[in-house]
C-alpha cells in the first residue's frame, strides 16, 4: 500500500472526481486512476464507482482510516520541524458560531504574536457537522457544545454560559427583568435549537423538571441562525448568552430563565493518536484565552468567575 494511492483516495471523496483530484495533488488524471486500480486489487474490493466518481461503502470505511494515518504523517513532520525550529503547521479549528464571535479574534491575535509559523484555518458549524469532522481528521480540535455525541472523542470543559428568554421590547413579558420562569412561557411559540442537539436536550430537561413542555415554531441546528431569525422576524428565542447581539440594546430584551441549566461549551479532540505539536500549542492557547478573556464576556462563566 502506497501512501500515493492513499492520497487519491481521500482526494477523490473530497472533490468528487478523478480530475479535480488530479489537479489538487499535482498529477494527472491516468495517475490517479492507476493509484486507486492498484489499491482495489491489493485489497480486492471497489472502492470507486467509475460511474459517479463517489467511494463505495467499503470505499467510505477505507478513507476514514486513510486519513487518520495521513494525519500521523503530516503530524510526524510537525513534530520534527519543531524540534529543530519554531512551532509550524497548518491547525484546522472547528467553531460553533456564536463562540467564535468572541474567540475567533482573542485567538488569531495570540496566535500570530506567539506562533507566526502557525497557520490557523477556522471552520464554522454545528456539533452535527463537526464532530464527524473531528473524527476523520478534516480538522484537528474543535469548540463545540458539551456533552459530546460521538464515543471517538474527548473533551474538556472551556466554560459556561447563561442561557436567556430572548423578546421584543413590546411584548408583554419584556418587563420581567427579574426572569421567568419556564411555565411562564410555555404558551408561546419559540424559536428553539434542534431536537437531541446537546443544547436543546438541556433546555428540554429544565422545562420537564416544572412540569412543562415547549412549543417550537421552528427548530434549527445552528444557534448563530437561530440567533439572526429571532432578531429579524421578533420571535421569541432561547439563546446563550454569546448569541446575544447588539440588537438588544434597543429593540430586544434578554430576560433571566429562572432554573435554567448553563450551556456547557468545551475543546473536542480526537480520542486516537497524538496531535501535532501545532495543535498542541493551539489547544493550550484556546484554554489560556478562555481562562483570561472569558470573564470578561458578559454572561460566560470561567473557572475563575
Amino acid at each position: 500500500m502506497d501512501i500515493r494511492q492513499l492520497q487519491a483516495l481521500v482526494g477523490i471523496d473530497d472533490f468528487g472526481n478523478f480530475s479535480t483530484t488530479a489537479q489538487a495533488l499535482g498529477t494527472v488524471q491516468s495517475n490517479i486512476s492507476t493509484r486507486i486500480q492498484r489499491l482495489e486489487e491489493e485489497l480486492g474490493v471497489v472502492l470507486v464507482n467509475r460511474d459517479s466518481g463517489r467511494v463505495t461503502s467499503i470505499g467510505r470505511q477505507v478513507v476514514d482510516r486513510a486519513r487518520r494515518i495521513l494525519f500521523e504523517l503530516e503530524s510526524a513532520v510537525s513534530d520534527a520541524h519543531a524540534f529543530n525550529q519554531s512551532v509550524q503547521g497548518v491547525v484546522a479549528i472547528g467553531m460553533i458560531g456564536t463562540v467564535g464571535r468572541w474567540l475567533v479574534p482573542k485567538l488569531f491575535e495570540a496566535q500570530r504574536l506567539r506562533y507566526p509559523f502557525v497557520s490557523l484555518q477556522i471552520v464554522e458549524g454545528t456539533n452535527s457537522t463537526l464532530e464527524p469532522a473531528l473524527i476523520s481528521s478534516k480538522i484537528d480540535l474543535a469548540v463545540v457544545s458539551i456533552p459530546l455525541a460521538s464515543p471517538e472523542l474527548s473533551s474538556l470543559d472551556l466554560f459556561a454560559e447563561d442561557l436567556r428568554l430572548v423578546l421584543h421590547r413590546d411584548h408583554p413579558l419584556a418587563s420581567r427583568r427579574e426572569g421567568v420562569r419556564f411555565r411562564e412561557f410555555a404558551d408561546l411559540d419559540l424559536l428553539l435549537p434542534l431536537t437531541a442537539t446537546p443544547l436543546r436536550r438541556e433546555i428540554d430537561a429544565a422545562a420537564a423538571a416544572e412540569g412543562t413542555t415547549l412549543h417550537a415554531s421552528l427548530e434549527l441546528d445552528g444557534v448563530r441562525t437561530l440567533a439572526s431569525l429571532a432578531f429579524d422576524l421578533r420571535i421569541p428565542a432561547i439563546l446563550p448568552a454569546t448569541a446575544l447581539s447588539t440588537h438588544l440594546k434597543d429593540q430586544f430584551v434578554a430576560l433571566p430563565i429562572v432554573g435554567t441549566p448553563l450551556r456547557r461549551v468545551g475543546l473536542a479532540s480526537r480520542r486516537f493518536g497524538f496531535p501535532s505539536e501545532p495543535t498542541r500549542v493551539l489547544s493550550e492557547l484556546l484554554q489560556e484565552i478562555v481562562i483570561t478573556e472569558g470573564s470578561s464576556v458578559e454572561g460566560v462563566h470561567t473557572a475563575t468567575t
